[in-house]
This record gives C-alpha cells, structure tokens and sequence, in this order.
C-alpha cells in the first residue's frame, strides 16, 4: 500500500472500511490480524490500531476467533434515511445561501461526469459522481455540524447506493432528480432544492428496500 500524508494505519482503515461498506467482507465473517496482514502485505501494528477503528465504528466486533464483521444492516440502512430525510434538506438550503461560484462550478461538474458514465453505464463510476455530489453540498452547507453528521451516513450506505444505481431505470431517475436539485440550487430556490432532495432520499430508500423485500 502507498505511503502517503497520512500513516498506514489510516490506509489500513480506509481500505478495510471500503471493503466491509462495499461486501467483500459480508456480514458475520470472521477476521483476523494474521490474514489481512497477508491479504494487504503490511505488518500487525497498523492492521491492530486500523481493526480498533473499525469497532469503533461499529463495522466489526470483537469475538474469539478474532473479529467479526458488523457491516451495515438493511435496518441501519432505514434509520440512515430517515435521518438524512430529517436533516439533508438543512444542508441543502446551507448551500443556497452560502454558495459561490466555485462551489456551482464543482457541484456542476460532478452532474456532467454523472451523465458521461450514465452513458457508459459504469455502474461503479456513477456511485462514485453520485457520491461526489452529494459531498460537495455537505462541504458547502456552511455547517460543519451538518457535514459531520452527513458525510459518514452517505459513505457507509455504499453497498445500497449500489443497489440502487444497479435497479432499471434508478441510474437515469437519480440524474435526473440531481439535475432538479442542481437547478433549483442554481436559481437560489432554496425551499424548491430541499423539496426536491427530499425527494430524492426517499426515492433511493424506496428503490432499495423494494428491491430487498
């Protein structure tokens, strides 16, 4: 794994955080510190301090044969939405009122790749620009309360956007929802932009849980 700015026990973290959000570590699976030192090629020490994150978390649980996977559950998935239903309209009228040129320019740009993969259809790519956008409004709501709560729900419903991304027809429907958003946002309605991403939220719940009942 590459060093970077940040120490390997982050790395170690990030990856490992990817990995159980996105399934290749599905629930009820067990870890340990001998085999994810194999598996990334690192020693014990950062694998340990990464592992103490993750319980943290709440993603993985200390058992005794090492560490079972916790992930995120269908009912954890529920609660998530209901919270963002709650509060991600906040983040949203923030942005109006605090937003800027570069701020449109990002939240702009992340709309265009949307629709370039969309094209594509790279599943994986539009997770990745429907995420981005999403980041954008939090880190320009002008509230790091709101971002704090918000950026983290968003990142561990990860294997569910997918879900959502993957049912016929939702990939073109949540562009198309982020382009209503992204216009309402444009022409400083701030109550039309937070009705519509409302709506959005809910839309993508309902997708998901249709599809997993």
């Amino acid at each position: 794994m590459e060093y970077k700015t940040v120490s390997l026990a982050d790395q170690v973290f990030e990856r490992l955080e990817t990995d159980i959000l996105t399934g290749k570590y599905p629930r009820g699976e067990i870890l340990t510190e001998l085999r994810l030192c194999a598996d990334l090629g690192i020693s014990r020490t950062p694998v340990r301090e990464a592992l103490r994150s993750l319980v943290q978390e709440h993603l993985v649980e200390d058992c005794g044969k090492g560490t079972r996977v916790l992930g995120i559950t269908q009912k954890d998935f529920e609660d998530m939405c209901a919270v963002r239903l709650r509060i991600e309209g906040l983040a949203v009228r923030g942005f109006v009122e605090n937003r800027t040129e570069d701020a449109m320019r990002m939240l702009r740009e992340a709309l265009e790749l949307q629709e370039f993969y969309l094209a594509k259809s790279d599943a994986d790519h539009m997770k990745t620009m429907d995420g981005r956008f999403h980041e954008v409004i939090y880190d320009h709501c002008g509230s790091m309360i709101l971002r704090n709560i918000l950026a983290p729900l968003h990142k561990k419903i990860q294997k569910f956007r997918r879900l959502s991304i993957e049912q016929a027809g939702r990939a073109q429907r949540s562009y198309a929802e982020h382009r209503a958003i992204y216009d309402a946002m444009d022409a400083g309605d701030a109550a039309l932009a937070e009705q519509l991403m409302n709506q959005h939220v809910e839309n993508a719940m309902n997708t998901i849980i249709h599809k997993e009942a």
